[in-house]
């Protein structure tokens, strides 16, 4: 598998997965003396999900935020179609195409389900905030347009029923794919799901491994994701990432991976921090 053409390659399930989207290339990170990152190399294939994964402590959210651009590396190159990433504002890397969530939810409390989703669509909006004020001409047809493609994604998410009901009022699981539906109003070429079934129960998981697979299936949303449960990993993955202690153990299918000995003496061993 890591031999793959590199126009891409085809699942075991008959999807065919593109070329290189995103590459890292010797990728070394360090805080003062301590280095989160060692000398790590892979790549993200157009419309694969690709999985990080590792044990506590192994770098897995430091190497999120690099591939995020909210940390620039000391050591190490980030490519991305085909380009080295300069270093840039958050900002810039969502109108790349990049979006994520986050391990601990970052959505506003007070505001409802469809005005947060629709924060998703600020990078795209093009008239001023003036013209936004006053809610009038270009920038009310804008904003129209900005909202049916909102709806769009709260059909997809079944989560019409709570489309005006305040954040803060939700369970944790509903929040959650409130979060991954502003995600996706930046209609992101990257997706980059930061623990998206942490806290969650069985049927939370199901559901939201179910969303993950449409969103790829449905709108070819290349994936890359840290996630604990491993059942839910080799479940969805097309290819997997292993880090441990910041450097990298192994790469490849799930089923490479599970029978990768270095693998199984991270995941036997204690959990560092």
């Amino acid at each position: 598998m890591n031999d793959m053409a590199q126009d891409g390659y085809t699942t075991a399930d008959g999807r065919k997965i593109g070329g290189v989207l995103m590459e890292m290339r010797n990728i070394t990170l360090r805080f003062g003396g301590v280095k989160a990152i060692t000398d790590i190399s892979f790549d993200i294939r157009e419309g694969e999900i690709r999985a990080i994964i590792g044990p506590n402590g192994a770098g897995k959210s430091s190497m999120l935020n690099v591939i995020s651009g909210f940390y620039v590396p000391q050591e190490g190159e980030v490519w991305f179609h085909g380009q080295r990433r300069a270093p840039m504002k958050p900002y810039e890397v969502a109108r790349q195409g990049i979006a994520r969530t986050f391990q601990n939810i970052a959505l506003f409390d007070g505001m409802s389900v469809l005005d947060n989703i629709m924060t998703g669509r600020l990078t795209m909006m093009k008239t001023g905030l003036f013209s936004q004020a006053l809610w009038w001409g270009r920038a009310q047809a804008e904003e129209t347009a900005h909202r049916e493609k909102v709806e769009r994604i709260i059909d997809f998410l079944e989560i019409q029923t709570i489309r005006k009901t305040p954040v803060g009022r939700l369970p944790y699981g509903l929040k959650k794919r409130v979060e991954l539906a502003r995600a996706l109003a930046a209609e992101p070429k990257l997706l980059l799901l930061d623990e998206p079934m942490a806290g969650m129960n069985v049927e939370e998981k199901e559901d939201m491994s179910r969303f993950i697979l449409d969103v790829n299936d449905e709108f070819g949303t290349t994936i890359a994701l840290i996630e604990h449960d491993m059942g839910v990993v080799m479940d969805l993955s097309d290819r997997v990432v292993v880090m441990d202690y910041g450097k990298k153990i192994g790469d490849g299918t799930p089923d490479q991976v599970r029978a990768n000995q270095a693998v199984i003496d991270a995941y036997l061993g204690v959990a560092h921090d």
